[in-house]
């Protein structure tokens, strides 16, 4: 019996050039599905046979497939636990008590209502991931606004940007982090350090283009006394919160998948609100957006036949070697041109890869790119499509237009900071 033919290699059904087009059409097919979403239906109904048809056409072979499933594997089952637990916490009230806790400490000031919604976008960005930003804060923000008689756009604009800003501070805190995070080499501890002060001026430095972007709709106020009640805090879902922080701390310690730690966070607060019926099982499996993850493995495969096929050598010749201050501000600046045009979650699958041998700088370098970048337009982010949704859902005009220049304004604002911060950091905290 003769041996088995080898799994065809890209192009061995179709030629480089053809199987490259199709790459490139496909991977455009799947985002604009994902962008429009008509009737609002699934990302994974194109993303899915996208994939399926670059596998059957040659365009990625069997194995390089197999290969980026496995590898999204363990990302794709954290962000299904951490999806869960969001909607948890909120079942829970706690967004509902951030609403009353931003109107309490605002008294009243369009301004001090901006610092509470920074405040808090950027710690539930950072710790409950940046899709609770945007699903489950940005109504809070509208409803605690019209609480307030306030303008609501300066501080649901800043639920946007935060929710891709403030993403940069731990590696569970976007999925673009998680897949860098795995490839870094880094400990979690040592992630945020080298995160923390980037952060901070990415953040601070947004906060500054935003006062003055939005002057006219944050008017100085006199402050009013807030009589309502003070806000209850779910203490159950704050300490599950704590201890799955934790656990993802001893996890990376450990050599074991943070996916598990928040596994064991949802755990813990699905079996509470089962047994309150609070939830039923049906919610808690559409909690975890099977439908999104399904797009997030799929997306992965139809990037990988686009890498295969060119995309690769390409970037490779004019991504910057080293971990120098302008290495640095180049491979950010390429990470959030890329961004800009294929999504950012496409850029970091690509861009992950090729500069891993440049060091764990680079890849930071990388996620300050692909984090910051996004804020300039809509097709920037998954997160940001998504909160286009929830906003135009509340009858509120969101201009084209104004949301590019107040991206203009931003992201060079942030990120060029932003990377120095990182570079200091290298230096201090070292890798």
């Amino acid at each position: 019996m003769g041996r088995a033919p080898p799994h065809p290699a890209p192009g061995d059904h179709i030629n480089a050039p053809l199987a490259e087009t199709l790459s490139v059409v496909l991977l455009a097919a799947a985002l604009g599905w994902a962008v429009l979403r008509p009737a609002g239906r699934s990302e994974a109904l194109v993303a899915v046979p996208a994939a399926a048809l670059v596998i059957a056409l040659g365009a990625v072979s069997p194995e390089h497939a197999l290969a980026e499933a496995e590898r999204l594997g363990p990302v794709v089952g954290f962000l299904a636990a951490v999806l869960v637990l969001a909607h948890l916490c909120d079942v829970e009230g706690l967004f509902t008590a951030c609403g009353a806790w931003m109107a309490r400490k605002s008294a009243g000031s369009p301004r001090r209502l901006l610092v509470a919604v920074f405040v808090l976008a950027s710690v539930i960005t950072a710790v409950l991931s940046l899709d609770a930003t945007v699903v489950l804060l940005t109504p809070v923000v509208f409803a605690t606004a019209a609480r307030m008689g306030v303008r609501a756009r300066p501080h649901v604009y800043a639920c946007a940007h935060l929710s891709n800003t403030a993403s940069l501070l731990l590696p569970v805190s976007n999925l673009t982090n998680l897949l860098a995070f795995e490839a870094s080499g880094l400990s979690f501890t040592r992630f945020a350090a080298l995160m923390a002060l980037p952060w901070v001026v990415a953040i601070g430095a947004e906060y500054l283009v935003f006062r003055r972007f939005f002057a006219d709709d944050l008017p100085a106020a006199e402050p009013a006394a807030d009589d309502g009640p003070a806000p209850e805090l779910p203490l159950f879902a704050l300490v599950t919160v704590a201890c799955t922080l934790v656990g993802f701390v001893v996890a990376s310690a450990v050599g074991i998948e943070p996916a598990w730690a928040a596994f064991a966070g949802a755990l813990v607060m699905a079996g509470r609100a089962l047994v309150r019926r609070r939830v039923t099982p049906v919610a808690v499996v559409r909690a975890a957006a099977p439908g999104f993850l399904a797009f997030v493995l799929a997306l992965g495969i139809v990037v990988r036949a686009v890498v295969d096929n060119g995309l690769a050598d390409a970037l490779r010749h004019v991504l910057p070697d080293g971990s120098g201050l302008l290495a640095l501000l180049a491979v950010a600046a390429l990470a959030a041109v890329l961004a800009n045009l294929i999504n950012n979650l496409p850029a970091v699958l690509v861009l992950v890869p090729l500069a891993a041998p440049a060091g764990a700088g680079a890849m930071l370098a990388v996620l300050l790119g692909v984090n910051i970048g996004p804020n300039l337009t809509y097709a920037g982010s998954l997160a940001t499509l998504l909160w286009r949704r929830v906003v135009q859902a509340r009858e509120e005009r969101v201009g084209l237009g104004e949301f590019t220049r107040l991206g203009l304004l931003t992201v060079p604002a942030a990120l060029v900071p932003a990377v120095v911060a990182l570079w200091a950091s290298l230096q201090v905290v070292g890798v």
